[in-house]
C-alpha cells in the first residue's frame, strides 16, 4: 500500500473524481493542503482575492459545463464563513460545488483557538454535508462519499473541515485502485410517464415549464424533442432558460411577477394544463399569489426530489424522477402515441402563443441622454451571438437583462437564481470562463453589484481570464428604491456623490474605469446610445488582445422603474415605461413586432 499523508490522498482523490481547476486562498491552517496540491500536481489553481469570491468561482465553473464540479479551498475560521454565501447559492439552485476549509489542531478545537470556529455546524443547513474530519484514516471516505452526494439526487454542495493536524497524518491509500461511487438518481416508470402524457393529451392548451433540473441533467435536447413531438409551447424558467432556443416556434417566453416576457405571462394565463420538469415553482415565476398562478389548470410535477413536490403547491400528480430519466421516456411514449395517431392537433394553441409573441413586446429602442437601461440590452443583442454565455445574479439590471435579452443554449444564462447575492457576477464570470475558455463570456451588473467584490477583477488580470463585463451605472441601488414606492419612501439607496478626483462624473460617483483601470484590466466608459455597439466590439478585441476582463460602463439616467408586479401577481405587472407599438421599437425583438 502506499503511504501519505491524508491531505495528499484527498487531492489524488479530486483528481480521480475528474477535478481539474481549483479556486482558493491559502492560510496556515490549510497549507499542508496546499503542499499537496503543489506536489500532486494536475490542479490549476486561481488565487481569489477573497474567500466569497473564491466559492463563487466554483459556482460559475459548475454551472458552465456539464459534469462540472468547482472546488474552492479556505483555511480556517472567516475562510469557512466567507464561504457560507457561496454555499447557500449553491444549495438554493442545486449546484454542486466542494468547500474545503482548513482547521485548528483537533485537540484544540474546544479551546477557542486562533481562527477555530465550529463551521460544520454553520454550514450544514446550506449543504448536503459538512463535516470536520478528526480521523486522518476517514479522509478518503469522506472525500469519496462528498461526490456522491454532490451527483446524487438533488445536486449540491458539500463541505470538508480539515484539521491541520489531520492533513498531516500519514494514511495508507492506493491512488491506483480509488473508484468513485456509483451516482443514486431516481428513474421515473413507464407506468408514471404514461398516466402523466394522459393529461397532456387530454387538455386544449397544454404548456411544458422547464427548470434548471433538466440543464443540470443535461437533457435540453430531450426537452425540444419532445416539445416537437407533441407540438407544446415551452415556458423556461429563469434557471431552465437555454433549454430552448429563444427564437425557436415553441418557445413561449418566460413567466413570472420580474422576469416574465409580457406575451409569457399571456400565454400561462390562457393554458389550461402544465407539465413542469426540473422546477420547483419559485416564487419570482409564480408569483406569490398561487391562486391566480394555479386556478383553471391542472399540473404535473416532475422533479428529482421527492420533498419538493407539493412544497409550492399540490400538483394534480408527480413524479420523482431524474430529468434525463423522464424525458427519455416522455420521448418514448410520445413517438408510439405519434405513429398511432393518437396525439391531437395543437397547430392553433401554438398559433396563439406565437401572435402574442409578436404583438406583446416590451420598447427597448429609446435614443434619450443619459441612457436608458433598455437600449443597453438591445445593443447587447446585436453585438453578443448566440454563443455569448450570460453571467449575472440580481438587480434591475438582471431583471431587465431577463426580460430583453436572448439565450439559445444551456447553460449560456448563468444566473444565481434563489440566493441573488450582491458582487456574484465578477468571480461566477470568471470561473465561467474558466470552464469554458473557447466560449464568450458577457457578465452584467448593476453599480452596486460591481462594487461588492470588484477586487475580482485583478484575479481575471493576473490570470489572464478575458471576458466582457457589461456596467450598467444609475448610482443607485435600483431594485431597492423600486421596492420602496409601495412604502412611499426613497431612504439609503442613492448612491450619487461628486467624486473630486474625477469630476467629469458628475454625480456618478464611483470612477469604475480608474478602478478597473488600477486592477489590471481595460475599460470603457459610454454616456450616448450610439457608442454603445461600438464600444461592445471594442470590448472584444480587447479581451481578445490583453487577455483580461474589459468593462464597459453605460451611463444611465438616475431613474428608471423596470417591468414587474407591484402586488406580485403575474396578471398584475405594471408596465412603467412605453410598450413597443411599432416594429422601430424594439428592432431585437425574437420575432418582428406586428401592429
Amino acid at each position: 500500500m502506499a503511504r501519505m499523508t491524508a491531505a495528499r490522498a484527498a487531492v489524488e482523490i479530486l483528481k480521480r473524481e475528474g477535478v481539474v481547476n481549483a479556486f482558493g486562498v491559502p492560510g496556515a491552517a490549510i497549507n499542508p493542503f496546499y503542499k499537496a496540491l503543489k506536489e500532486g500536481g494536475g490542479i490549476d489553481h486561481t488565487l481569489a482575492r477573497h474567500v466569497e469570491g473564491a466559492s463563487h468561482m466554483a459556482e460559475g465553473y459548475t454551472r458552465s459545463k456539464p459534469g462540472n464540479i468547482g472546488v474552492c479551498i479556505g483555511t480556517s475560521g472567516p475562510a469557512g464563513t466567507d464561504m457560507i454565501t457561496g454555499l447557500y447559492s449553491a444549495t438554493g439552485d442545486s449546484i454542486p460545488i466542494l468547500c474545503i476549509t482548513g482547521q485548528a489542531p483537533t485537540h484544540l478545537l474546544h479551546k477557542e483557538d486562533f481562527q477555530a470556529v465550529d463551521i460544520a455546524t454553520i454550514a450544514k443547513p446550506v449543504t448536503k454535508m459538512a463535516v470536520t474530519v478528526l480521523e486522518a484514516a476517514q479522509v478518503p471516505g469522506i472525500f469519496q462519499q462528498a461526490f456522491h452526494l454532490m451527483r446524487s439526487g438533488r445536486p449540491g454542495p458539500v463541505l470538508i473541515d480539515l484539521p491541520i493536524d489531520v492533513q498531516q497524518t500519514e494514511i495508507e491509500f492506493d491512488p491506483e485502485t480509488y473508484e468513485p461511487l456509483p451516482v443514486y438518481k431516481p428513474a421515473a416508470t413507464r407506468a408514471q410517464i404514461e398516466k402523466a402524457i394522459r393529461f397532456l393529451v387530454e387538455s386544449e392548451r397544454p404548456l411544458i415549464v422547464a427548470g434548471g433540473g433538466i440543464i443540470n441533467a443535461d437533457a435540453s435536447d430531450l426537452l425540444v424533442e419532445f416539445a416537437e413531438l407533441t407540438n407544446t409551447p415551452v415556458v423556461p424558467t429563469l434557471m431552465g432558460w437555454g433549454t430552448i432556443p429563444d427564437d425557436h416556434e415553441l418557445n413561449a417566453g418566460m413567466v413570472g411577477q420580474q422576469t416574465g416576457h409580457r406575451y409569457g405571462n399571456a400565454t400561462f394565463l390562457e393554458s389550461d394544463f402544465v407539465l413542469g420538469i426540473g422546477n420547483r415553482w419559485a416564487n419570482r415565476h409564480t408569483g406569490y399569489k398561487l391562486d391566480v398562478y394555479t386556478q383553471g389548470r391542472k399540473f404535473v410535477h416532475v422533479d428529482i426530489e421527492p420533498t419538493q413536490i407539493g412544497k409550492i403547491f399540490a400538483p394534480d400528480y408527480g413524479i420523482a424522477s431524474d430529468a434525463k430519466a423522464a424525458l427519455e421516456l416522455f420521448v418514448e411514449v410520445a413517438k408510439e402515441l405519434k405513429a398511432a395517431g393518437e396525439l391531437p392537433d395543437r397547430s392553433e394553441w401554438v398559433a396563439s402563443h406565437l401572435r402574442r409573441k409578436e404583438t406583446l413586446q416590451r420598447r427597448t429602442h429609446f435614443d434619450n441622454v443619459p441612457m436608458k437601461p433598455q437600449r443597453v440590452y438591445e445593443e447587447m443583442n446585436k453585438a453578443f451571438g448566440p454563443e455569448t454565455r450570460y453571467v449575472t445574479t440580481i438587480g434591475l439590471s438582471q431583471i431587465a437583462g431577463a426580460q430583453m435579452l436572448h439565450v439559445y443554449k444551456p447553460r449560456h444564462w448563468i444566473n444565481c437564481g434563489q440566493a441573488g447575492p450582491l458582487g456574484w457576477t465578477i468571480p461566477a464570470a470568471l470561473g465561467a470562463a474558466k470552464a469554458d475558455p473557447e466560449s464568450p463570456v458577457v457578465a452584467l451588473s448593476g453599480d452596486y453589484d460591481f462594487q461588492f467584490m470588484i477586487e475580482e477583477l485583478a484575479v481575471g488580470a493576473q490570470h489572464r481570464i478575458p471576458y466582457v463585463h457589461v456596467l450598467v451605472n444609475n448610482a443607485y441601488l435600483g431594485l431597492i428604491r423600486q421596492a420602496q414606492i409601495g412604502l412611499e419612501i426613497n431612504f439609503q439607496v442613492n448612491l450619487e456623490f461628486e467624486n473630486q478626483n474625477s469630476p467629469e462624473l458628475g454625480v456618478y460617483g464611483v470612477d469604475h474605469v480608474k478602478v478597473a483601470e488600477g486592477l489590471g484590466c481595460k475599460a470603457i466608459r459610454v454616456t450616448e446610445p450610439d457608442e454603445l455597439l461600438p464600444a461592445f466590439e471594442q470590448a472584444k478585441k480587447l479581451a481578445a488582445e490583453y487577455r483580461v476582463p474589459v468593462v464597459v460602463e453605460a451611463i444611465l439616467e438616475r431613474i428608471t422603474n423596470i417591468a414587474m408586479s407591484p402586488t406580485a401577481d403575474i396578471s398584475a405587472v405594471k408596465e412603467f415605461e412605453e410598450i413597443a407599438t411599432e416594429p422601430g421599437h424594439a428592432p431585437t425583438a425574437i420575432r418582428p413586432l406586428k401592429v
